[in-house]
């Protein structure tokens, strides 16, 4: 128990006590350090990292332990070995790295920060309001039918790799031609479609499938695509269940679930300008009145 005190005393007491007075510059550090933890910690929780990182946060606890009871030899191999450990570390977390970087390059405070001169009004608005009641309108009403459907709206991230996957469209986006798309036993109805503004650029496109094994098994593999592509890229998808008819939609590799016609509306009210927000709830709300 002394020992245990003891080191306390020499390694955490000390810690506590701050080196100089505090200074406007040491409080902005703490602020951005602390942004960036909660970010991290955020990400290990919705990826496969979590897992892993419980099996690394065991291997801390041992080495805390071994520190304290001062066992020289298990601390000169684990100091010994520390660098190889550090390089595993990060190949065993590539994939999730890569998505992280990814997911912070698509910010959008980062993608405004380093953007220059002055947008054009087609610029300022991803798809119009009428893209947007077409696509709630055509959301539910295969729904009501229990038609599936997935349907990948593009934001920055741009699809084209996925695009050729499937087959040309260009079409100007109409609820009754996502119908007619989606439509069983039709040529199109397999596989996502993917709108590009406000035009349908591709049909029958084929998405990765998410590899997180945390998720539910009850989903199938419109969800499970729908997870796949908002994981890398900063797409919105919406998927149409053809075993329930619910509407959900994935979008940073988040899926909610059995959303309503006025939540859906809210999601795409919030991603139709990239670049203002202002007014926008004043609208949404003056639509759906209308």
């Amino acid at each position: 128990m002394d020992a245990v005190l003891t080191w306390i005393r020499l390694h955490i007491m000390s810690w506590l006590t701050p080196p100089k007075q505090i200074e406007i510059m040491d409080i902005i550090q703490i602020i951005v350090i602390a942004f960036f933890v909660y970010r991290l910690i955020l990400w290990l929780k919705n990826s496969r990292a979590y897992t892993l990182l419980r099996g690394i946060l065991l291997i801390g606890a041992f080495v805390l332990v071994a520190n304290i009871l001062n066992m020289d030899a298990i601390i000169w191999i684990l100091g010994n070995i520390g660098v190889v450990a550090l390089t595993a570390v990060v190949i065993v977390f590539q994939p999730e790295l890569r998505k992280f970087l990814e997911q912070m390059g698509r910010k959008k405070w980062f993608n405004s920060l380093f953007s220059l001169g002055v947008r054009s009004d087609e610029d300022r608005i991803r798809f119009s309001d009428q893209t947007i009641n077409e696509l709630v309108r055509a959301c539910f009403d295969m729904g009501d039918v229990k038609t599936g459907a997935l349907i990948v709206l593009e934001q920055d991230v741009v699809l084209t790799e996925f695009e050729h996957t499937g087959i040309p469209v260009d079409g100007i986006l109409s609820g009754s031609l996502l119908i007619n798309i989606f439509e069983k036993n039709t040529p199109l109805h397999d596989g996502a479609v993917i709108v590009r503004g406000n035009r349908v650029a591709a049909a029958t496109c084929y998405l990765p499938l998410t590899d997180n094994m945390e998720l539910s098994k009850s989903l199938g593999t419109r969800h499970r695509a729908a997870l796949g592509i908002s994981e890398i890229s900063d797409s919105f998808t919406i998927v149409v269940s053809e075993e329930t008819g619910k509407v959900s939609y994935a979008v940073d590799g988040s899926l909610t679930a059995g959303v309503s016609p006025a939540e859906l509306r809210e999601q795409l009210y919030s991603i139709q300008h990239p670049f203002e927000t202002r007014h926008r709830w004043k609208r949404k709300e003056n639509k759906q009145r209308g």
